[in-house]
């Protein structure tokens, strides 16, 4: 078995919020048009940076919607489960097949740090209960729980789970992964300081942060490794990395939005109990993101 379905960047959408504190559906719709106009290859609904936790599932199911009616099948459109409950997790998974969905980002137990036997009974359960294609989320820095190389190999034998985001922040766990499964994951890195490394090191995609208020760079990033021409690829990461370095920050759901507002692709509006940063913070990371956008080297053609 190969997993040669998924590939490239997947953003991990910002949900959009009204200053009321609704779903901004207007403006989630120019979002996802920005993001596939620049050519990503993939978008994921719902994940960390999206606010997750804080959303309903019937926000979930109208994000799910939005997407789907606005990307018209050009792309997969991922929803993430990171539920409390295995019951939880299978009503997310039944929501999102009646909603067009084309597969999902899946996360260990969340608010429980899970041993091996649980883990791989709660993952083989959501991936036993459709057949749409999975991506594993393995996080142990944030979320506790890492999906061993025993983990794995259970889950392996899931035809439907065919893809790995690898967020361990150690880039040798990659080359772990690909001796140990060869090409049987797609294998995408989940950290965005790392990801022009992973991809030189054998990562198929990246499920990125900062493209949600830079994506044609994150994709001409990826192209340009791809296409190896790294002098190229060094120069353009080089510009990037102090942005990148907002999506390793414990506000990234808040800075990587104030930098889409300065982009003109969102506002700031998060939802309690994160709160819009103020004073010295804001000033600092505002001053950052329009230092970076003043110095934008121009784009090498792909």
């Amino acid at each position: 078995m190969e997993a040669q379905i998924w590939k490239g960047i997947f953003p991990a959408l910002t949900t959009p919020f009204t200053q009321n504190d609704t779903l901004d559906l207007p403006l989630f719709i120019t979002q996802i048009q920005a993001q596939l106009n620049a050519g990503v290859h993939g978008i994921i609904i719902g994940g960390s940076l999206g606010e997750a936790a804080v959303l309903s599932l019937k926000e979930k199911e109208q994000l799910l919607q939005t997407a789907t009616n606005t990307n018209k099948a050009k792309v997969p459109v991922l929803l993430n489960i990171a539920a409390a409950t295995l019951k939880e997790a299978i009503e997310t998974v039944r929501m999102a097949e009646v909603n067009n969905a084309h597969g999902f980002m899946l996360l260990p137990p969340m608010r429980y740090k899970s041993d091996t036997r649980e883990t791989t009974y709660f993952l083989q359960s959501v991936a036993g209960a459709t057949n749409l294609p999975i991506m594993l989320y393995n996080n142990p820095v944030d979320y506790g729980t890492e999906l061993t190389i025993t983990i794995l190999n259970q889950l392996a034998k899931h035809e439907n789970i065919i893809a790995i985001k690898e967020s361990t922040r150690n880039i040798t766990n990659l080359t772990i992964l690909k001796n140990h499964f060869q090409n049987r994951f797609a294998l995408f890195c989940g950290v965005d300081t790392i990801a022009a490394e992973s991809i030189l090191m054998g990562a198929d995609g990246w499920v990125a942060g900062l493209v949600n208020a830079f994506p044609r760079e994150t994709v001409v990033l990826y192209e340009l490794i791809k296409q190896k021409r790294i002098d190229e690829a060094i120069a353009l990461h080089r510009w990037f990395s102090p942005l990148l370095e907002l999506d390793i920050h414990a506000k990234l759901v808040q800075y990587i939005k104030l930098a889409q507002q300065v982009k003109g692709l969102g506002t700031a509006y998060v939802r309690s109990p994160r709160l819009m940063p103020e004073g010295a913070e804001l000033d600092n990371v505002l001053n950052l993101i329009k230092k970076c956008v003043a110095n934008h080297p121009g784009l090498p053609n792909v």
